[in-house]
């Protein structure tokens, strides 16, 4: 049977019944004996809050990336599902909509109010954003798929699609003085850089202040989900983002920083100029790591990574996998395919869902595993779908959206700089080892041999290691990753000695560093708050089985030519896979381990709290 389009429809209200095991559902109007609608479902097994978070997802892979923008649509949608939801429960406490109503069949009117709910605020979200006729369509298409009129727009009365049009319309209405600044396109105004675009196809870096941060002007600038952008020098986003209303957050204060762990290490700072100068190092280093004629294996398996204690890489792996009692089996690999595919994997690049996107992915993935044994906390009755999705989204996104308030009030507040500014500028001044040797600066990069040295008329000479960077004695070279190659379908860049005032993170050439300040990591924060909560909500910190991952096959980078081979990404537990993603952002040379190790502890107090605060929206005593 053919679904009829609703958005042609006209304004007849319908009566829905959602089959919420079939394929397709028929509904018909009261005063008539043959359907009008055949509802033509997709994935019948997903629940309507599964279907919107999935069309979500889509809008958020066709926008332009910011990551708490799309952190707080994520939570405001998922608010929305579970105020509709709550209505219809005598107990639980709606977050912004708290009116109380029955229906004779609940499960249906929730459907229905969720439904109108999400569309409304998805469809206020996207109209005008990259992609947003294409999201606009979907939306409709999801709202005709369950065969909900998109005509029904009023809000007065206790119909359950009045009820979700006005839970969507008292979110709307309450975001609007939230402090993203919604109504003027979520710009800050009150931000300036300090410092010129630093322009990444020349050399060095000019620096009125090295610590603060440095837009990147770069030649064919795209953005990191594939779109053009006509200037091409980066305007910071998100600066204003910790003066955002959270879910479970402190009060940010003035300085718009609800967590304020302090500064991130700094240049020429006399207690942490050493800290710095060691985390460049560190990126430097992992920067060499990333030639795979280098034949340096390491174990990538469970039993050899993770279990690091927090804000650290302590960790030497796990014993067992507690759900089968067994070791986890070696995965000797090459360490330069592991920390590209690593790289590239958490990077969450073109087309992707961002971060905030990545962790709802891994959350669903995880309730697919758990369907069977559905047990919010591990522990008491059995809950439908429906019921395990409104609540985990609203834990998941409540906790991902604290995150981006947490890291985007650090960066704001701090304005940190980015490795690629740092390296080029310190590399540029000179070595800040030996007083006495050449090319001192106090400011300059540490050497190390084999990894950064000075470049002399000796090592220069034919032959020597910096033959190829004749006629640059006295700067500085390092030993790293050699840049993007000319055709990456078939060439790796591998590493090379190269100028310290070149040097460029392991990314596409048109996207290099995301534009805002460095600390905290957005990926670190996002990735250890969403951990919490899936490790509260299901009642353990490990995946279902004890693991879960992904393959990267052979020859699928984007970056260059790479892996040689397959390449699986496994985690033990949620830890193991969001300090990964941390980790990642040193090898892709994003961040320094300041930037990833504060964002996993801020984060963790982001997803701890959010989860505390889900399970009283849950029982009802949110609001006592």
């Amino acid at each position: 049977m053919e679904r009829v389009p609703l958005r042609r429809v006209g304004a007849a209200i319908l009566i829905v019944a959602l089959l919420g095991v079939g394929a397709f559902a028929v509904v018909a109007r009261p005063w008539e004996s043959e359907p009008t609608c055949t509802a033509a479902i997709q994935h019948p097994e997903w629940s309507v809050a599964r279907r919107w978070d999935e069309a979500l997802l889509d809008a958020i892979r066709r926008a332009l990336p910011n990551p708490p923008l799309h952190a707080r649509n994520l939570y405001h949608l998922s608010a929305a599902m579970w105020d509709a939801w709550a209505t219809y429960d005598p107990t639980a406490d709606g977050v912004f909509f708290t009116e109380k109503h029955t229906a004779s069949d609940a499960a249906a009117a929730r459907n229905e109010a969720i439904s109108y709910a999400a569309y409304r605020i998805l469809s206020s979200r996207y109209l005008k954003a990259v992609g947003g006729a294409d999201s606009l369509s979907e939306f409709d298409d999801v709202m005709d798929s369950l065969c909900y009129p998109l005509t029904v727009t009023a809000t007065d009365g206790d119909s359950p699609a009045a009820i979700g049009n006005r839970v969507a319309k008292t979110i709307i209405a309450a975001s609007l003085g939230d402090g993203s600044n919604q109504a003027d396109g979520y710009a800050d105004k009150n931000y300036k850089p300090v410092n010129g675009p630093l322009v990444v196809a020349g050399q060095g870096a000019v620096m009125a202040d090295p610590n603060r941060w440095q837009p990147l002007q770069i030649e064919h600038m795209i953005s990191q989900n594939g779109i053009p952008v006509t200037n091409g020098v980066q305007v910071a986003i998100g600066t204003q983002w910790g003066h955002v209303t959270g879910f479970a957050l402190p009060a940010a204060g003035p300085n718009g920083t609800p967590i304020d762990p302090g500064p991130p290490p700094r240049l020429g700072d006399p207690t942490t100029d050493s800290v710095l100068k060691a985390q460049l190092v560190e990126v430097i280093r992992d920067s060499s790591e990333l030639d795979p004629a280098d034949a340096t294996t390491i174990d990538a398996s469970p039993g050899a990574r993770g279990g690091n204690s927090l804000g650290s890489n302590d960790g030497s792996g796990h014993q067992v996998n507690p759900a089968t009692g067994q070791p986890y089996p070696p995965d000797v690999v090459n360490r330069a395919d592991f920390g590209r595919v690593m790289a590239e994997f958490w990077a969450d690049g073109p087309k992707s869902e961002t971060p905030p996107g990545h962790w709802n992915v891994l959350a669903n993935l995880v309730s697919d595993e758990l369907t069977q044994n559905l047990q919010i906390g591990g522990k008491g009755p059995k809950v439908d779908r429906l019921q395990w999705d409104v609540k985990l989204y609203l834990a998941v996104n409540g906790a991902v959206h604290d995150a981006a308030i947490a890291a985007w009030g650090l960066k704001g507040y701090y304005d940190s700089s980015r490795p690629i500014s740092l390296i080029r500028y310190m590399g540029g001044l000179g070595q800040s080892s030996d007083p006495n040797g050449p090319s001192y600066n106090p400011e300059g990069l540490p050497l190390v041999p084999g990894l950064i040295e000075v470049i002399t008329p000796t090592t220069t000479a034919p032959g020597g290691r910096h033959a190829a960077l004749a006629g640059h004695e006295g700067e500085i070279a390092v030993h790293a990753w050699a840049g993007n190659p000319a055709d990456a379908k078939t060439q790796v860049g591998g590493a090379a000695w190269i100028l310290a005032s070149t040097w460029v993170p392991y990314q596409l050439p048109t996207f290099v560093t995301p534009s805002f300040p460095g600390y905290a990591s957005g990926h670190s924060t996002f990735s250890r708050a969403a951990a919490e909560v899936l490790t509260g909500f299901t009642g353990s910190e490990y995946f279902p089985g004890g693991v879960s991952g992904y393959t990267i096959k052979a020859g699928s980078l984007k970056f260059e030519k790479g892996p040689t081979t397959g390449i699986r990404l496994e985690w033990a537990t949620y830890f193991d896979a969001s300090d990964q993603a941390g980790q990642s952002r040193l090898w892709g040379g994003i961040h320094i381990q300041a930037d990833d190790f504060t964002g996993r502890i801020i984060g963790s107090q982001c997803g701890r709290a959010a989860w505390s605060l889900a399970q009283r929206y849950y029982d009802g005593t949110a609001s006592s």
